[in-house]
């Protein structure tokens, strides 16, 4: 039976749609932002044909979301785009918070996240270069983003999806697909199709960005942020001299008219606090932020990503991170029932390990902004003479910078307690992110830019293992032991089997292949071979 999620009229072949049937594609997407535009490379990876449509004439042309994460980067390994990000944005080192005209915390990201990661700094890549970069390489893979298209509603069948698209110039067809993906933004038409609740509220600040090119104290290359009793600011350091984007806010009756709104006229106390002198405004913009989680990521053949999802402060530079993390933890899951590798259950996994991630963040973001935006005389004291003095206080102790580290960069996300995760090992639990340790000649890491199902061990390997994986197509990286693989948590001799999107499926500190064996035989997944 035919769920009808557009009221379109019907043809021949295609009951209730509208148009006729001129492609079809194994996966189509709404949105060629990063989320989008992840989604599509890395379901062509796996073999997978998509269309990718999104209503614009072309790629942003402002530098939206400036950060990348160390978590983000690390997926990018996969996509083999680390390095071109790495190389094409600028590195920050550290994040220093001022108050009352002077740093009174620093958080120094090289020293912190060393030890956790290859990319321990926080990268600034605009968004508007990163879009060009992940079109560039969807392109050379031979998939364009179809300009100028909108998908104005779809039908859900039994066994696929009739979309119907709409160019700006009014042309319609039908697009089949067995699944849909919605990455089409906070306004999303998936999502208000499927009438999906977006539960959440507004911020009542209206928020600004501002490219600028200037001097001064902040203008160091680290990130600076004012907490004085002042509208918020944080100026993010850009690749080329003196060049800087500020994120601030505006609370009074400024904030009235965002129309009308100018750089003159935020310019006031968090600049002066910063002692920020401005040269040339290059770009400047308002914008309204709300905080919103969807009651639902999946509806039958349809899901939903990235802002269209989940929607938070700028707080922590998280947005669009979250997004890509969405695309990847989808993609192999997509690809993996498309080819027969397993059973439709597997898709609900993506909703059971994203949202509540999605739901942490946005609480966590919500409480940070409201800490530094908040009115009020104890707010102020809070800001400027006890956050300060805890601050530097929590920083001197190594354990609070690391988890402080880890939860902006994302490298703490895991899915314990899940249904694909399973097991034990030492201190990795099944759904952990894999630890990482830097070897003589690479990292453990390096392996996991395959988007397959391998297995690590630390150690030696039991002689079982090497023939199951053998039997089985399944790659077995086999790591000497070293001390550092006991500080990062690893048992000696286990066996780790690896998700796709690189998280641990599986740990057994036995090094038993009949471990693997029941993982994949209890949730139906088939191995290579």
């Amino acid at each position: 039976m035919a769920r009808a999620l557009a009221g379109v009229a019907g043809v021949a072949g295609v009951p209730g749609v509208a148009g006729g049937v001129v492609a079809r594609c194994e996966v189509l997407i709404a949105g060629a932002g990063p989320t989008g535009l992840v989604l599509a490379l890395w379901l062509t990876g796996q073999g997978v044909k998509v269309r990718i449509v999104d209503i614009a004439a072309g790629p942003g042309t402002t530098s939206r979301a400036l950060a990348m994460q160390a978590r983000t980067l690390e997926l990018y390994r996969q996509l083999d785009l680390a390095e071109p990000v790495v190389a094409r944005g600028y590195k920050v080192p550290s994040a220093n918070l001022w108050v009352r005209g002077e740093p009174a915390a620093r958080l120094s990201f090289n020293s912190i996240g060393a030890s956790f990661t290859r990319f321990s700094f926080l990268q600034i890549f605009p968004q508007d270069q990163h879009e060009r970069l992940l079109i560039e390489k969807l392109e050379s893979v031979g998939v364009a983003v179809e300009r100028n298209t909108e998908l104005v509603g779809f039908t859900e069948y039994a066994d696929r999806i009739a979309a119907r698209l709409r160019t700006t110039e009014g042309a319609e067809q039908v697009c089949e697909a067995a699944y849909l993906a919605g990455c089409d933004g906070a306004r999303s038409q998936v999502r208000h199709t499927l009438g999906s609740g977006f539960a959440g509220g507004s911020y009542r600040q209206l928020f600004y960005v501002a490219d600028i090119e200037g001097s001064g104290p902040p203008i160091d290359g680290n990130l600076n942020a004012d907490l004085d009793e002042a509208d918020f600011l944080a100026v993010f350091p850009m690749a080329g001299e003196g060049r800087a984007r500020l994120i601030g806010t505006v609370r009074d009756e400024r904030a009235a008219d965002a129309s009308q709104l100018k750089f003159e006229d935020v310019n006031g106390r968090a600049i002066q606090n910063l002692k920020l002198r401005v040269d040339r405004v290059n770009w400047f913009s308002t914008y309204h932020v709300h905080h919103r989680v969807a009651d639902h990521f999946r509806h039958g053949r349809s899901f939903i990503l990235g802002d269209a999802a989940h929607i938070h402060s700028p707080a922590g530079g998280q947005g669009m991170n979250t997004g890509i993390g969405d695309a990847v933890n989808l993609a192999w899951k997509l690809a993996a029932v498309i080819k027969g590798k397993a059973p439709d259950s597997l898709l609900d996994t993506y909703e059971l390990e994203r949202m509540p991630f999605a739901q942490r963040l946005v609480s966590t973001t919500d409480r940070a902004f409201s800490f530094v935006t908040s009115d009020g005389r104890l707010a102020d004291m809070v800001r400027t003479h006890v956050a300060p003095f805890v601050l530097s206080r929590a920083f001197a102790f190594e354990p609070v910078r690391e988890l402080m580290f880890r939860t902006v960069s994302q490298t703490l996300i895991n899915y314990r307690e899940r249904p694909l995760s399973a097991g034990r090992a030492g201190e990795v639990h099944g759904g952990d992110r894999l630890p990482w340790v830097a070897g003589v000649d690479g990292d453990n890491h390096e392996s996991l830019s395959a988007m397959s199902w391998q297995v690590h061990v630390y150690g030696t390997a039991r002689g079982t293992l090497t023939e199951w994986c053998a039997l089985h197509a399944v790659p077995l990286h086999v790591f000497p032991w070293l001390d550092a693989h006991a500080k990062a948590g690893f048992a000696r001799d286990a066996l780790y089997l690896m998700r796709p999107d690189t998280y641990v499926a599986l740990a057994d500190s036995a090094g038993d292949p009949g471990a693997i064996q029941r993982y994949f035989s209890e949730r139906q997944i088939r191995t290579p071979r």
